[in-house]
């Protein structure tokens, strides 16, 4: 067992969530559903308190909590992809499933976890620095989804 794991605060669908970042993203799996002993404020006794699983590996904590608190962009999964069929596959899978877009590469999935979708290219451009990168940067400030043959066109200066 992980001395360290991301916790999710869910309102009362934690068990959905992780099953869908499960379904979409390789290296990850639902690996334990337990249940309220008794009541709680959110909830009855029986009902799906915690969920463990794993994206991408890591190991995450799904707990229903309530409506006391709020997801926000402060805290968000950024998934590195290799090029624009894999960048699709994530982005078109959490927007299409009741999410929603945002900017440069953000998105928020249904429950209002944030998501960068971001091509290597675009992280080797900004790590590359000086013009390069600038004029990588500045063509991702025009973008909602990633587009990797843009960036690779900003980044060789066409």
């Amino acid at each position: 067992m992980p001395k360290n794991k991301v916790c999710l605060w869910y309102e009362k669908d934690a068990e959905a969530a992780a099953s869908f970042y499960a379904e979409i993203f390789p290296d990850s799996a639902v690996t334990a559903v337990q249940r309220a002993p008794g009541d709680y404020p959110a909830g009855k006794a029986g009902d799906v308190l915690i969920v463990e699983f794993t994206v991408f590996g890591i190991p995450c904590i799904a707990l229903n909590g309530g409506p006391e608190f709020r997801k926000s962009e402060a805290f968000s999964f950024q998934i590195a992809t290799d090029d624009q069929a894999e960048t699709d596959l994530y982005w078109n899978a959490i927007v299409s499933n009741g999410g929603e877009e945002s900017v440069c590469g953000w998105c928020k999935d249904k429950w209002g976890l944030s998501w960068q979708i971001t091509p290597r290219t675009l992280t080797e451009a900004l790590a590359a620095g000086g013009e390069e990168a600038k004029r990588a940067f500045e063509a991702m400030m025009q973008m909602r989804k990633i587009d990797v043959a843009v960036i690779d066109a900003a980044r060789h200066g066409n």
